[in-house]
């Protein structure tokens, strides 16, 4: 039977009725936007951004199942490679995460990028409307790793969380790295590696310097995920930053342009590209 998502429904946590929702709003279906227009909700985001390979998934896995254990409910979004043909997500994240798929305190999605290269998918804004409706204690979205340029989570996030490991690069090229300054807190993932310690001390003192006058230095947390070592502490970490309640300087700039892809969306969806057939 099909699944017609209300507002009622999603608040009420049923993930069909969420599933659904989602699809609706990634697939710009007719009844997408009159929905969304009921929705509401404050569910504080959580970005999980960083190189390929830095640990990502690992992270999120471990820390939503720390959040399980405390009987708080945890939705992930996990934006993956889209094929340049079919735009279908092309690693599943959620394969990834096998902790985590018969907790009933989390909910997994994996959405395709669709060729968007800012990390993230064009309708996330839209999919964290969902969520925050269906009263999630938190909302947690990992990013493409994609590298320096990953920056669009920041518009996105009330928290950014940027995963290095030890081998992450010298303090010159850490300097120069716009996925850098983005952080609310540096997390050194694998640090039971060689030089995660000097590493960390390096991110620290970045973090000194960017802090300027402002009133948050963004603290460095090691942790070896996969252990679940230093997970309790991210999490004090980002429960302290949300109670700060801290603006981000460049979250106007960021949405600014994340409308106007937007509009360009929606003024260019009744174009049609003919197919290219081999001769």
């Amino acid at each position: 039977m099909s699944i017609i998502p209300t507002p009622e429904t999603i608040a009420a946590g049923q993930e069909r009725a969420i599933a659904r929702a989602i699809s609706w709003v990634e697939n710009q279906h007719p009844s997408a936007l009159e929905l969304l227009e009921q929705l509401q909700g404050r569910t504080p985001v959580i970005g999980i951004t960083g190189p390929p390979g830095a640990g990502k998934s690992s992270l999120v896995n471990a820390l939503a199942l720390h959040w399980s254990s405390q009987n708080l409910k945890t939705a992930i979004v996990a934006v993956d490679p889209s094929s340049p043909f079919n735009l279908g997500s092309l690693l599943g994240d959620r394969l990834r995460m096998p902790g985590l798929f018969l907790d009933s305190n989390v909910y997994i999605r994996s959405v395709s990028a669709r060729g968007s290269l800012g990390g993230l998918c064009a309708s996330i804004i839209e999919i964290c409307d969902v969520l925050k409706h269906a009263q999630f204690d938190h909302i947690i979205i990992e990013t493409v790793g994609v590298g320096q340029s990953e920056i669009e989570i920041a518009g996105i996030a009330d928290t950014t969380v940027v995963v290095t490991v030890p081998e992450s690069g010298d303090e010159v090229q850490t300097l120069k790295s716009g996925i850098m300054e983005i952080a609310d807190i540096f997390v050194v993932n694998k640090s039971d590696r060689e030089g995660a310690e000097a590493f960390a001390n390096h991110l620290k003192k970045l973090a000194h310097y960017r802090m300027g006058n402002g009133a948050w230095e963004s603290p460095v947390v090691n942790t070896v995920a996969m252990e679940g070592t230093g997970i309790q502490a991210l999490s004090e970490a980002i429960e302290k930053h949300q109670q700060q309640g801290i603006s981000n300087d460049r979250k106007e700039t960021l949405l600014a342009d994340k409308v106007l892809r937007l509009v360009q969306r929606h003024r260019m969806q009744d174009l049609s590209i003919p197919s290219i057939k081999n001769n």
